[in-house]
């Protein structure tokens, strides 16, 4: 088992489920992977090749093998090959987890590092640069690397390490690694000018560094993200204290969870109704508030509604009176035309009562819709609640309208002539039929804002004005604070009707407009107003019935034989069809003023108290006797997923934190270096020193390994990765953001050094 577990392979990501234990294969599989994606002449891609290398041997870093800048397109690389490496080059190393290794052989001239160019820009203080010089065996002899190597000649904040990899010829040769690292060893312990520091060279040595900047990164990093970890680990703690104890077939938790959601409805239920702070809806009026407006402005419209047809209460009183009379002329008005007009009338009550009913009934059954969304979680229980609970609104909504036809039949029953507040026939005879508007006087009976609709052509067009509307007038400001009177409209007169609502339009229209076919405002025979929903125009017709203009009923009135109502009376019928008229207006204002009172109290007690109890006190006997338990707290699947991930969030965060408190004890970090003078980047930049004049050994024994997303001499930029057992797997350069134009400058090509003949020069100045 051991030897299986330390068994070294590598795995690809394009070649999942495949296990590579001869590294042979893998050089192979890389330049399969590079032609299949580039092409086999000098393409270039930013699609990586993802590897991924299992041994006890190496340390858990993440390696991205990038290519070298690239100057003059050969093959079939694109004439903007210098922009898209660098492009390609510049989004991996400007991230600030990532170490840069610039890479720089010894044989060239190191001010025109095109690396240390390149790091400069991203990493200006120098925490995140080493510098690497390879092909120090490959030097004409009499030269050296030394100065570079003791970080005096260009010195970097983190220095320079030296390596000697393999030649080409061992490559071919498949010379084995350890024989590597023993022989760049001996290198560097039998070469004159590299021995004092030979316990700092190496490859060996790179990875110490590397691994030791990767503690230092982890140990920086812990206290913000513990503390970032912390803030997780409370913002879910309350919702997962609910999770910690499940047990999905405990039947105590199913009853202790039902109890608690049918506690919850009820409490939802009643605030909604009774009204409450924490549960406002600030987009529309919905349950009590609802219910006010219609027990307090819709239903007392319907009522008012009933009373502005004066022209066929008038006829029915004259029918009544001549149908009693009979072939007689009647010398007194007969009671009996009182009695049978206003029965007439209170039946007609019934209408509005029950619309009443049913408008409750119908916010009764949206409340309770709105309370059940929080029982989402468990979909039966949800389901089987609004079932049992609106059919519990329905049968109260039928003994509700049965006892509100009772009332109305209660008083039709009885005519009582004695109350208090009637006028009797003395009275009634001498009352004027002009509606008495003194008693109100020009009192506020509403504000708020309107659209006038109508109006586009004028000045202004149309737009909304601040409307004042009292018992005499209605007058419309430029705004609320009312100082810019626009226009005052008279009340006398007027009568308004329902316009239909265009297609376009998203508002609903209502108009005024004069009985006398004159023009109610300026030129214009209708004035029309519009609101926003109907429930405000409804509101705006109450108010403008208190102020006494009634609704329009525009019809022909014919009588049973079809002929037209345009008989006259004599001027004794007249004044008894008066009387009857004020009799019936004052005994229906008494019926009204009751009705009003009552059919609130009845729907209140009969239906919403009576809802609100059976909530509380049978619900929960419903909801067992109506299906099984377990079925009825079956959870949605969303929940049941829901709460998985929170469990296994909320025991991630605590062994994160676990993890985070033991590497803190134990990790050993040591403090970056002190800065050092690099202002010789900014003069390579500007101007490079001259290369020297002597030749070089050529090199063609050693060429440059084939990068694995680009050509040319390939930087590595590891970059700390998680501490796992197994390191991370080298990946390629993700994609790149849109490619620069062809038309954009690119460099050169590059110079052409020669060997040097002496040391390498000092720093220029």
């Amino acid at each position: 088992m051991l030897s299986i577990f330390f068994t070294e392979y590598a795995e690809f990501l394009h070649c999942k489920g495949r296990k590579f234990t001869d590294f042979d294969e893998v050089r192979q599989e890389i330049e399969v992977e590079t032609d299949r994606i580039t092409g086999v002449n000098k393409g270039i891609s930013s699609i990586p090749i993802n590897l991924r290398i299992y041994s006890p041997h190496v340390l858990s870093l993440t390696l991205i093998d990038l290519p070298g800048i690239t100057k003059v397109p050969v093959g079939d690389q694109p004439p903007d090959i210098e922009v898209q490496i660098r492009d390609m080059i510049m989004q991996f190393i400007a991230r600030e987890n990532c170490l840069i290794l610039a890479v720089t052989p010894a044989n060239t001239d190191l001010a025109n590092s095109d690396a240390l160019k390149l790091a400069k820009e991203v990493d200006p203080q120098g925490l995140r640069t080493i510098g690497v010089i390879t092909k120090l065996d490959l030097m004409d002899e009499g030269t050296d690397a030394r100065e570079i190597l003791e970080n005096k000649l260009l010195p970097l904040r983190r220095g320079y390490i030296g390596v000697v990899n393999r030649s080409q010829k061992d490559i071919d040769g498949k010379k084995d690694i350890k024989a590597a690292l023993l022989a760049e060893r001996k290198f560097f312990l039998s070469h004159p000018a590299y021995r004092h520091m030979a316990d700092r060279m190496g490859t060996p040595y790179l990875q110490k560094v590397l691994n030791q900047q990767l503690t230092n990164h982890i140990r920086d990093t812990l206290p913000a993200f513990r503390s970032k970890l912390q803030s997780q680990l409370l913002s879910i703690e309350h919702e997962v204290e609910v999770y910690k104890n499940f047990r999905p077939e405990d039947p105590t938790r199913k009853t202790k969870a039902l109890l608690q959601m049918v506690q919850q409805f009820s409490v939802d239920f009643e605030k909604r109704i009774e009204g409450s702070g924490d549960q406002v809806d600030t987009l529309e009026l919905s349950g009590g508030a609802k219910i006010n407006r219609i027990f307090h402005e819709r239903f007392p419209f319907e009522l008012v509604k009933m009373e502005f047809n004066e022209k066929e209460l008038r006829r029915e009183i004259s029918y009544a009176i001549k149908n009693i009379h009979g072939i007689r002329t009647g010398l007194f008005t007969p009671d009996m035309a009182f009695e049978a007009i206003v029965k007439k009338q209170i039946v007609k009550l019934k209408g509005p009562c029950l619309k009443s009913v049913d408008l409750v009934m119908q916010e009764l059954i949206n409340t309770v819709k709105k309370c059940t969304k929080k029982l989402a979680t468990y979909p039966r229980l949800c389901e089987e609640t609004e079932r049992i609970v609106a059919g519990y609104i329905r049968e109260r909504e039928e003994k509700t309208k049965d006892q509100v036809l009772l009332l109305i039949d209660i008083q039709v029953s009885y005519i009582n002539t004695n109350h208090e507040d009637f006028i009797g026939f003395a009275n009634a005879q001498q009352r004027s039929s002009q509606v008495n508007k003194s008693a109100v006087g020009n009192q506020v009976i509403r504000k708020g804002w309107l659209t006038i609709n109508n109006i586009g052509i004028m000045k202004g067009g149309s737009k909304e004005y601040w409307f004042v509307l009292t018992a005499e007038s209605l007058s419309w400001y430029k705004d609320d604070e009312e100082k810019e009177k626009k226009y005052m409209l008279p009340l006398d007169n007027l009568k308004v009707r329902d316009v239909e609502k265009s297609f376009m339009s998203s508002k609903h229209i209502f108009a005024l407009f004069n009985t006398e076919q004159r023009n109610v405002y300026k030129d214009y025979r209708f004035l029309e107003l519009a609101c926003d929903s109907q429930e405000e125009v409804d509101s705006w017709k109450a108010s403008l019935l208190r102020a006494g203009v009634y609704p329009d009923k525009s019809s022909t009135e014919n009588d049973e034989n079809g002929q037209a109502d345009n008989f006259s009376m004599d001027p004794q019928l007249e004044r008894q069809v008066e009387t009857i008229r004020n009799l019936v207006d004052s005994y229906m204002s008494i019926i009204n003023k009751c009705i009003r009172d009552l059919i609130p109290k009845t729907i209140m007690h009969l239906m919403i108290n009576n809802v609100k109890e059976f909530i509380n006190a049978e619900l929960l006997a419903h909801l067992y006797s109506s299906e099984d338990q377990n079925t009825l707290m079956e959870e949605s699947a969303e929940q049941a997923q829901r709460r998985d991930e929170m469990l296994r969030m909320y025991q991630a965060l605590k062994e994160a934190l676990a993890i985070i408190g033991d590497i803190s004890t134990s990790t050993v970090s040591t403090p970056a270096p002190p800065p050092v003078d690099d202002s010789w980047l900014q003069q390579a930049r500007r101007s490079p020193p001259p290369s020297p004049s002597t030749q070089r050994r050529p090199t063609l024994n050693n060429p440059p390994t084939r990068p694995l997303s680009g050509r040319g001499p390939a930087p590595a930029i590891p970059s700390p990765g998680p501490q796992s057992g197994a390191p991370p797997v080298p990946f390629r350069p993700g994609p790149l953001p849109p490619f620069p134009s062809s038309g954009e400058a690119h460099g050169g090509p590059p110079q052409v050094p020669s060997r040097p003949t002496r040391a390498p020069p000092s720093v220029p100045r």
